[in-house]
Protein backbone atom coordinates (compact mmCIF):
# COMPACT_ATOMS: atom_id res chain seq x y z
CA UNK A 1 0.00 0.00 0.00
CA UNK A 2 1.60 2.96 -0.78
CA UNK A 3 -0.39 5.44 1.48
CA UNK A 4 1.14 3.12 4.14
CA UNK A 5 4.39 3.13 3.07
CA UNK A 6 4.68 6.75 3.18
CA UNK A 7 2.88 7.08 6.53
CA UNK A 8 6.18 4.75 7.54
CA UNK A 9 9.01 6.54 6.02
CA UNK A 10 7.10 9.55 7.37
CA UNK A 11 7.17 8.08 11.01
CA UNK A 12 11.14 7.10 10.40
CA UNK A 13 11.90 10.65 8.86
CA UNK A 14 10.54 12.80 11.42
CA UNK A 15 12.10 12.75 14.33
CA UNK A 16 10.78 15.79 15.53
CA UNK A 17 7.64 16.96 15.68
CA UNK A 18 6.05 19.55 12.41
CA UNK A 19 5.32 22.37 14.12
CA UNK A 20 2.39 23.35 12.03
CA UNK A 21 1.59 27.17 12.67
CA UNK A 22 -1.87 26.37 11.84
CA UNK A 23 -4.62 25.89 15.09
CA UNK A 24 -6.27 22.77 15.58
CA UNK A 25 -10.07 23.14 14.88
CA UNK A 26 -12.71 21.77 16.24
CA UNK A 27 -15.62 20.65 14.33
CA UNK A 28 -17.87 19.61 16.77
CA UNK A 29 -18.60 18.30 20.24
CA UNK A 30 -20.45 16.99 23.12
CA UNK A 31 -21.88 19.62 25.03
CA UNK A 32 -21.96 18.06 28.06
CA UNK A 33 -18.30 17.96 27.98
CA UNK A 34 -16.11 20.78 28.36
CA UNK A 35 -13.40 21.00 26.19
CA UNK A 36 -10.44 23.05 27.13
CA UNK A 37 -6.65 22.81 26.02
CA UNK A 38 -3.09 22.68 27.88
CA UNK A 39 0.18 24.28 27.60
CA UNK A 40 2.16 21.31 29.31
CA UNK A 41 2.07 17.90 29.90
CA UNK A 42 2.09 18.45 33.94
CA UNK A 43 -1.75 19.86 33.60
CA UNK A 44 -2.82 16.57 32.82
CA UNK A 45 -3.90 13.62 34.89
CA UNK A 46 -0.66 11.86 34.33
CA UNK A 47 1.48 9.73 36.47
CA UNK A 48 4.85 10.78 37.24
CA UNK A 49 6.53 7.76 35.30
CA UNK A 50 4.51 8.89 32.23
CA UNK A 51 5.97 12.56 32.79
CA UNK A 52 9.42 10.68 32.97
CA UNK A 53 9.15 8.74 30.10
CA UNK A 54 7.69 12.01 27.73
CA UNK A 55 10.78 13.92 29.01
CA UNK A 56 13.59 11.20 28.07
CA UNK A 57 12.22 11.11 24.70
CA UNK A 58 12.28 14.73 24.30
CA UNK A 59 8.59 15.95 24.49
CA UNK A 60 9.14 18.96 26.33
CA UNK A 61 5.30 20.47 26.00
CA UNK A 62 2.57 20.17 23.62
CA UNK A 63 2.60 19.90 20.47
CA UNK A 64 -0.27 21.60 18.32
CA UNK A 65 -2.72 18.07 18.25
CA UNK A 66 -1.72 17.16 21.55
CA UNK A 67 -2.69 20.71 23.51
CA UNK A 68 -6.18 19.57 22.09
CA UNK A 69 -6.79 16.12 22.13
CA UNK A 70 -4.70 14.85 25.45
CA UNK A 71 -7.58 16.80 27.74
CA UNK A 72 -10.48 14.72 25.55
CA UNK A 73 -8.33 11.52 25.41
CA UNK A 74 -7.69 11.39 28.76
CA UNK A 75 -11.01 12.72 30.22
CA UNK A 76 -13.70 10.81 33.15
CA UNK A 77 -15.83 9.45 31.51
CA UNK A 78 -13.92 8.72 28.55
CA UNK A 79 -14.84 10.87 25.45
CA UNK A 80 -14.85 9.37 21.74
CA UNK A 81 -12.52 11.15 19.76
CA UNK A 82 -12.08 11.48 15.46
CA UNK A 83 -9.00 13.18 14.95
CA UNK A 84 -7.34 13.82 11.23
CA UNK A 85 -4.06 14.83 11.51
CA UNK A 86 -0.84 14.06 9.45
CA UNK A 87 2.29 12.29 9.94
CA UNK A 88 4.91 13.90 12.62
CA UNK A 89 2.24 16.10 14.39
CA UNK A 90 2.80 13.98 17.51
CA UNK A 91 -0.62 11.80 17.49
CA UNK A 92 1.24 8.40 18.52
CA UNK A 93 2.31 9.83 21.66
CA UNK A 94 -0.45 10.94 22.37
CA UNK A 95 -2.63 8.09 22.01
CA UNK A 96 0.04 5.99 23.39
CA UNK A 97 0.12 7.93 26.38
CA UNK A 98 -3.84 7.64 26.59
CA UNK A 99 -3.49 3.42 26.66
CA UNK A 100 -0.74 3.62 28.83
CA UNK A 101 -2.67 6.03 31.34
CA UNK A 102 -5.92 3.74 30.78
CA UNK A 103 -4.69 0.68 31.78
CA UNK A 104 -4.60 -1.08 35.37
CA UNK A 105 -0.98 -2.61 35.60
CA UNK A 106 -2.45 -5.03 38.34
CA UNK A 107 -4.31 -7.08 36.16
CA UNK A 108 -2.57 -9.24 33.28
CA UNK A 109 -5.12 -9.44 30.46
CA UNK A 110 -5.14 -6.75 27.00
CA UNK A 111 -6.50 -4.05 28.02
CA UNK A 112 -6.25 -1.79 25.42
CA UNK A 113 -6.26 -2.44 21.68
CA UNK A 114 -4.15 -0.58 18.73
CA UNK A 115 -4.79 -1.14 15.17
CA UNK A 116 -2.65 -0.32 12.37
CA UNK A 117 -3.00 -1.02 8.91
CA UNK A 118 0.63 -2.56 8.33
CA UNK A 119 2.73 -5.20 10.08
CA UNK A 120 5.83 -2.39 9.99
CA UNK A 121 3.58 0.53 11.45
CA UNK A 122 2.29 -1.84 14.30
CA UNK A 123 5.91 -1.92 15.13
CA UNK A 124 6.78 1.79 15.22
CA UNK A 125 3.75 2.09 17.44
CA UNK A 126 4.94 -0.50 19.46
CA UNK A 127 8.15 1.61 19.61
CA UNK A 128 6.86 4.58 21.19
CA UNK A 129 4.26 2.87 23.75
CA UNK A 130 7.90 0.87 25.06
CA UNK A 131 9.58 3.78 25.06
CA UNK A 132 6.86 6.24 26.61
CA UNK A 133 5.94 3.39 29.32
CA UNK A 134 9.85 2.70 30.00
CA UNK A 135 9.48 3.15 33.89
CA UNK A 136 5.99 1.75 33.72
CA UNK A 137 7.51 -1.38 35.33
CA UNK A 138 4.36 -3.73 35.19
CA UNK A 139 2.90 -2.10 31.83
CA UNK A 140 3.68 -4.53 28.63
CA UNK A 141 2.94 -4.16 25.03
CA UNK A 142 2.08 -7.28 22.44
CA UNK A 143 1.96 -7.57 19.16
CA UNK A 144 -0.95 -9.04 17.15
CA UNK A 145 1.24 -9.32 13.91
CA UNK A 146 2.62 -12.06 11.31
CA UNK A 147 5.13 -14.04 12.71
CA UNK A 148 3.81 -13.61 15.85
CA UNK A 149 1.50 -17.07 17.58
CA UNK A 150 -0.61 -17.44 20.16
CA UNK A 151 -1.58 -20.65 20.84
CA UNK A 152 -4.52 -22.12 21.40
CA UNK A 153 -6.46 -20.90 24.49
CA UNK A 154 -3.20 -19.54 25.70
CA UNK A 155 -4.33 -15.40 26.88
CA UNK A 156 -1.28 -13.13 26.51
CA UNK A 157 -0.63 -11.37 29.81
CA UNK A 158 0.34 -7.61 28.66
CA UNK A 159 -2.21 -5.11 28.56
CA UNK A 160 -1.24 -3.02 25.34
CA UNK A 161 -1.99 -5.31 21.91
CA UNK A 162 -1.11 -3.56 18.87
CA UNK A 163 -1.92 -5.37 15.60
CA UNK A 164 -2.84 -5.55 12.08
CA UNK A 165 -6.40 -5.88 11.63
CA UNK A 166 -6.35 -9.55 10.22
CA UNK A 167 -3.81 -11.10 12.52
CA UNK A 168 -5.52 -9.54 15.53
CA UNK A 169 -9.17 -11.27 14.44
CA UNK A 170 -7.53 -14.56 14.69
CA UNK A 171 -6.06 -13.64 18.09
CA UNK A 172 -9.77 -12.61 19.14
CA UNK A 173 -12.35 -14.90 17.06
CA UNK A 174 -10.16 -17.81 15.97
CA UNK A 175 -7.78 -18.51 18.94
CA UNK A 176 -9.90 -16.81 21.37
CA UNK A 177 -6.55 -15.40 23.02
CA UNK A 178 -7.96 -11.98 23.63
CA UNK A 179 -11.37 -11.27 25.24
CA UNK A 180 -12.94 -7.95 23.61
CA UNK A 181 -14.98 -7.73 25.97
CA UNK A 182 -12.43 -6.60 28.48
CA UNK A 183 -11.11 -3.93 26.02
CA UNK A 184 -11.81 -0.42 27.53
CA UNK A 185 -9.88 1.58 24.41
CA UNK A 186 -9.92 1.10 21.35
CA UNK A 187 -7.53 3.31 18.94
CA UNK A 188 -7.14 2.88 15.02
CA UNK A 189 -4.63 4.35 13.38
CA UNK A 190 -4.36 5.38 9.56
CA UNK A 191 -7.99 5.26 8.64
CA UNK A 192 -7.55 6.02 5.31
CA UNK A 193 -5.11 3.45 4.68
CA UNK A 194 -7.72 1.30 6.19
CA UNK A 195 -10.58 1.88 4.16
CA UNK A 196 -8.52 1.62 1.10
CA UNK A 197 -7.76 -1.92 1.75
CA UNK A 198 -11.47 -3.54 1.45
CA UNK A 199 -10.50 -6.67 4.07
CA UNK A 200 -8.79 -4.18 6.45
CA UNK A 201 -11.89 -1.80 7.10
CA UNK A 202 -14.21 -4.96 7.15
CA UNK A 203 -11.70 -6.74 9.71
CA UNK A 204 -11.83 -2.96 11.67
CA UNK A 205 -15.51 -3.01 12.17
CA UNK A 206 -16.36 -6.57 12.78
CA UNK A 207 -13.96 -6.11 15.74
CA UNK A 208 -15.26 -3.07 16.66
CA UNK A 209 -18.67 -4.63 17.05
CA UNK A 210 -17.43 -7.06 19.41
CA UNK A 211 -16.42 -4.43 22.06
CA UNK A 212 -18.28 -3.49 25.10
CA UNK A 213 -20.40 0.16 24.58
CA UNK A 214 -18.71 1.32 27.93
CA UNK A 215 -15.05 1.06 25.36
CA UNK A 216 -13.49 4.28 24.41
CA UNK A 217 -12.93 4.53 20.86
CA UNK A 218 -10.08 7.08 18.97
CA UNK A 219 -9.88 7.22 15.49
CA UNK A 220 -7.06 8.66 13.99
CA UNK A 221 -6.50 9.54 9.57
CA UNK A 222 -4.27 11.89 7.30
CA UNK A 223 -7.47 12.86 5.36
CA UNK A 224 -11.34 13.25 6.29
CA UNK A 225 -12.85 12.97 2.97
CA UNK A 226 -16.23 11.24 2.37
CA UNK A 227 -15.05 7.35 2.67
CA UNK A 228 -13.22 8.52 6.05
CA UNK A 229 -16.33 10.35 7.53
CA UNK A 230 -18.76 6.98 6.61
CA UNK A 231 -16.53 4.89 7.88
CA UNK A 232 -15.77 6.73 11.13
CA UNK A 233 -19.76 7.33 11.73
CA UNK A 234 -19.89 3.23 11.27
CA UNK A 235 -17.33 2.90 14.38
CA UNK A 236 -17.28 5.68 16.76
CA UNK A 237 -20.68 6.96 18.21
CA UNK A 238 -21.14 10.36 19.43
CA UNK A 239 -17.39 11.58 18.64
CA UNK A 240 -15.77 14.58 19.28
CA UNK A 241 -13.82 15.77 15.99
CA UNK A 242 -10.86 17.51 15.85
CA UNK A 243 -8.63 18.79 12.71
CA UNK A 244 -5.34 20.33 12.52
CA UNK A 245 -5.53 22.24 9.31
CA UNK A 246 -2.39 20.92 6.68
CA UNK A 247 0.41 22.90 6.64
CA UNK A 248 0.14 24.65 3.28
CA UNK A 249 3.06 24.26 0.83
CA UNK A 250 4.55 27.85 -0.34
CA UNK A 251 7.45 28.88 -2.14
CA UNK A 252 7.87 32.37 -0.58
CA UNK A 253 11.23 31.67 0.77
CA UNK A 254 12.64 29.15 -1.86
CA UNK A 255 14.86 30.92 -4.37
CA UNK A 256 13.72 29.30 -7.71
CA UNK A 257 16.67 29.12 -10.38
CA UNK A 258 16.68 27.24 -14.12
CA UNK A 259 19.47 26.45 -16.47
CA UNK A 260 19.42 25.60 -19.94
CA UNK A 261 21.41 22.63 -20.96
CA UNK A 262 22.24 20.95 -23.85
CA UNK A 263 22.45 17.10 -22.94
CA UNK A 264 22.62 15.31 -19.80
CA UNK A 265 26.46 15.41 -19.74
CA UNK A 266 25.79 18.90 -19.29
CA UNK A 267 23.24 18.98 -16.73
CA UNK A 268 25.64 16.82 -14.49
CA UNK A 269 28.46 19.37 -15.08
CA UNK A 270 26.07 22.28 -14.21
CA UNK A 271 25.08 20.18 -11.06
CA UNK A 272 29.02 19.90 -10.08
CA UNK A 273 29.30 23.54 -10.56
CA UNK A 274 26.44 24.84 -8.06
CA UNK A 275 27.75 21.82 -5.90
CA UNK A 276 30.85 23.49 -5.90
CA UNK A 277 30.14 27.26 -5.39
CA UNK A 278 27.13 26.84 -3.07
CA UNK A 279 27.79 25.89 0.64
CA UNK A 280 25.42 22.71 0.68
CA UNK A 281 24.00 21.11 3.44
CA UNK A 282 22.08 18.78 2.24
CA UNK A 283 20.56 18.02 -1.44
CA UNK A 284 18.32 16.08 -3.15
CA UNK A 285 18.49 15.54 -6.98
CA UNK A 286 14.91 14.46 -8.51
CA UNK A 287 15.15 12.20 -11.91
CA UNK A 288 12.51 11.43 -13.62
CA UNK A 289 13.52 7.86 -14.55
CA UNK A 290 15.25 5.09 -12.88
CA UNK A 291 17.58 4.95 -15.33
CA UNK A 292 18.64 8.79 -15.13
CA UNK A 293 18.45 8.27 -11.30
CA UNK A 294 21.21 5.02 -11.57
CA UNK A 295 23.32 7.08 -13.97
CA UNK A 296 23.80 10.14 -11.94
CA UNK A 297 24.58 7.97 -9.01
CA UNK A 298 27.48 6.77 -10.71
CA UNK A 299 29.01 9.61 -12.14
CA UNK A 300 28.52 11.40 -8.69
CA UNK A 301 29.84 8.94 -6.70
CA UNK A 302 33.13 8.08 -9.41
CA UNK A 303 33.59 12.21 -8.42
CA UNK A 304 33.90 11.26 -4.95
CA UNK A 305 30.74 12.34 -3.90
CA UNK A 306 28.65 10.34 -1.37
CA UNK A 307 25.45 9.77 -2.69
CA UNK A 308 22.43 7.74 -1.85
CA UNK A 309 19.59 6.37 -4.07
CA UNK A 310 16.12 6.26 -3.83
CA UNK A 311 13.63 4.55 -6.10
CA UNK A 312 10.44 2.89 -6.44
CA UNK A 313 12.00 -0.99 -6.49
CA UNK A 314 13.36 -0.90 -2.95
CA UNK A 315 11.87 -2.89 -0.87
CA UNK A 316 10.20 -0.52 2.17
CA UNK A 317 12.97 -1.82 4.26
CA UNK A 318 15.56 -0.78 2.06
CA UNK A 319 14.18 2.61 1.74
CA UNK A 320 13.81 2.95 5.67
CA UNK A 321 17.30 2.80 5.43
CA UNK A 322 18.47 4.73 3.14
CA UNK A 323 16.56 7.50 4.59
CA UNK A 324 17.83 6.73 8.06
CA UNK A 325 21.65 7.50 6.40
CA UNK A 326 20.81 10.49 4.78
CA UNK A 327 18.56 11.86 8.17
CA UNK A 328 22.35 11.14 9.71
CA UNK A 329 23.67 12.79 7.54
CA UNK A 330 26.17 10.01 5.95
CA UNK A 331 25.06 11.33 2.65
CA UNK A 332 24.97 14.75 1.39
CA UNK A 333 23.50 13.81 -2.03
CA UNK A 334 19.96 11.85 -1.99
CA UNK A 335 18.97 10.89 -5.18
CA UNK A 336 15.44 10.06 -5.75
CA UNK A 337 12.46 9.89 -8.53
CA UNK A 338 9.34 11.01 -7.48
CA UNK A 339 8.52 8.16 -4.76
CA UNK A 340 9.65 10.58 -2.39
CA UNK A 341 8.82 14.17 -3.53
CA UNK A 342 6.05 13.97 -1.03
CA UNK A 343 6.46 13.91 2.67
CA UNK A 344 9.76 13.59 2.89
CA UNK A 345 10.90 15.65 5.31
CA UNK A 346 14.96 16.47 6.10
CA UNK A 347 15.66 19.37 7.76
CA UNK A 348 19.02 20.01 6.55
CA UNK A 349 18.00 19.71 2.81
CA UNK A 350 19.09 23.32 1.28
CA UNK A 351 18.81 23.02 -2.30
CA UNK A 352 16.56 20.54 -4.54
CA UNK A 353 17.63 20.21 -7.88
CA UNK A 354 15.27 19.07 -10.68
CA UNK A 355 18.05 16.93 -13.37
CA UNK A 356 14.78 17.05 -15.07
CA UNK A 357 11.43 18.68 -14.67
CA UNK A 358 8.70 16.77 -13.49
CA UNK A 359 5.99 15.67 -15.98
CA UNK A 360 2.64 13.71 -16.66
CA UNK A 361 2.70 10.48 -19.20
CA UNK A 362 1.37 13.36 -21.50
CA UNK A 363 4.55 15.23 -21.26
CA UNK A 364 2.89 18.11 -19.22
CA UNK A 365 4.43 19.43 -16.33
CA UNK A 366 2.94 18.22 -13.27
CA UNK A 367 2.52 21.44 -11.11
CA UNK A 368 1.86 19.69 -7.91
CA UNK A 369 4.46 17.26 -7.98
CA UNK A 370 6.89 20.65 -8.77
CA UNK A 371 5.45 22.18 -5.50
CA UNK A 372 6.36 19.11 -3.38
CA UNK A 373 9.74 18.32 -5.04
CA UNK A 374 10.92 21.70 -4.09
CA UNK A 375 9.04 21.91 -0.84
CA UNK A 376 11.37 19.86 0.40
CA UNK A 377 13.79 22.52 1.16
CA UNK A 378 12.89 25.87 2.82
CA UNK A 379 10.81 23.87 5.27
CA UNK A 380 9.59 25.96 8.24
CA UNK A 381 10.05 28.98 7.31
CA UNK A 382 14.48 28.56 6.28
CA UNK A 383 15.26 29.90 3.11
CA UNK A 384 16.23 27.21 0.21
CA UNK A 385 17.24 26.87 -3.21
CA UNK A 386 15.68 24.94 -5.89
CA UNK A 387 17.61 24.60 -9.26
CA UNK A 388 15.95 23.25 -12.17
CA UNK A 389 17.94 21.66 -15.54
CA UNK A 390 15.95 22.12 -18.81
CA UNK A 391 17.35 21.61 -22.34
CA UNK A 392 16.18 24.50 -24.48
CA UNK A 393 13.08 22.07 -26.38
CA UNK A 394 11.59 22.63 -22.71
CA UNK A 395 12.07 26.26 -21.74
CA UNK A 396 8.30 26.58 -22.51
CA UNK A 397 7.56 24.76 -19.54
CA UNK A 398 9.62 27.01 -17.00
CA UNK A 399 7.62 29.99 -18.32
CA UNK A 400 4.60 27.91 -17.10
CA UNK A 401 5.47 27.61 -14.14
CA UNK A 402 6.19 31.17 -13.61
CA UNK A 403 2.73 31.86 -14.76
CA UNK A 404 1.14 28.98 -12.41
CA UNK A 405 3.12 29.90 -9.60
CA UNK A 406 2.92 33.84 -10.17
Amino acid sequence: ADLAETSLLNKLIRTSLVESSHHVEILQQDPSSPLFSIKSFEELPLKKELLKGLYSMGFNRPSKIQETALPIMLAHPPQNLIAQSQSGTGKTAAFALAMLSRVNPAEKYPQCLCLAPTYELALQIGRVVEEIGRFCADVHVTYAVRANRVGQGAAPREQIVIGTPGKTMDWCFKHKAVDLKKISLFVLDEADIMIDTQCLSYQSIRIQRALPESCQMLLFSATFREPVRAFAARIVSNPIVIKLREEELTLSNIRQYYLVCRDRQEKYRAICNIYGSVTIGQAVIFCQTRRSADWLAVEMSHDGHQVAVLTAELTVAQRAEVIRRFRDGREKVLIATNVCARGIDVQQVTVVVNFSLPTDPRRELAFETYLHRIGRTGRFGKKGLAFSMVESREVRLIRMIEEHFR
